[in-house]
């Protein structure tokens, strides 16, 4: 007798202050070991596996995730319980969003997808503690206007090697951004955050090791001073060979939402 399966995808919200990503790894606290923990106990003795749309770094965040629930042999009956119970049983971080049936031809990895990732941060002053897991300080001032002109450089299709963290001769790096601005902050909003803040908004199917903290970083070098507009327009032609060498702090950084076409 076959096993009868069935596909659901779920979204999730998460803080990663205290997780190390989302991907499993031995003696440490992923947010997948937390979805599949918890969803062996609401699940009891009904045989399941769950795959991630992608992986997040330690300490990333996300208000929109998504994952495959595959369940075999028993369907959920009852979305709004299954939610109900999910929610009631997951940790205080970790949140689940929605639930719907999908078909075998799903694909959570394969499938076209479009991610839209955030980096928050302000310039200039040390801020309340409390920001710390959401939000990146920079201590110096930074020339935020040159930055929002660099952002706009990473529009469009480019080579990115430059951007991804240990970079071989081997990978894919001709990449698409098809959104691309730095903008004041006013998604993110607390009563202890600084009057003014900032976040890069990027767009795109599918980012690289470290990509979008590399870029951030970059940006970071362009507003202090230390580099050009020009230097990033070279960093992203065809013959490039630079080596970005800093990487922004993983916490200003927030998977907003995840979209299948």
């Amino acid at each position: 007798m076959f096993d009868k399966r069935f596909y659901y995808l779920i979204k999730i919200q998460y803080l990663g202050y205290r997780f190390h990503g989302w991907q499993k790894q031995p003696d440490v606290k992923t947010v997948h070991l937390m979805i599949d923990r918890t969803l062996k106990y609401i699940l009891q003795d009904t045989r399941f596996k769950t795959l991630g749309a992608g992986r997040t770094d330690a300490m990333v965040s996300a208000n929109e995730a998504a994952l495959e629930l595959f369940i075999y042999n028993e369907p959920i009956q009852d979305f709004d319980e299954f939610l109900a119970l999910f929610n009631h049983n997951l940790p205080q971080d970790i949140r689940a969003l929605s639930i719907k049936e999908v078909d075998k031809k799903f694909n959570i990895i394969q499938d076209s997808k479009l991610k839209e990732y955030h980096y928050v941060f302000s310039e200039g002053q040390k801020n309340h503690p409390f920001c710390a897991p959401i939000m990146t300080t920079i201590l110096e001032p930074l020339d935020v206007e040159l930055m929002k002109k660099g952002a706009q450089l990473f529009l469009g299709t480019h080579n990115f090697k430059t951007y991804c963290y240990r970079a071989t001769d081997k990978g894919e790096y001709i990449r698409t951004i098809e959104g691309c601005e730095l903008v004041e902050n006013d998604i993110y909003t607390a009563s202890f955050f600084p009057e003014k803040s900032y976040v890069l908004k990027v767009v795109g199917k599918g980012f690289m090791r470290n990509q979008i903290r590399l870029m951030f970083g970059c940006l970071i070098k362009l507003g202090r001073g230390d580099l050009t507009l020009e230097y990033i327009e070279a960093t992203l032609k065809y013959e490039s060979t630079e080596v970005m060498d800093y990487i922004a702090p993983a916490s200003g950084l927030i998977l907003h939402s995840v979209n299948f076409e």
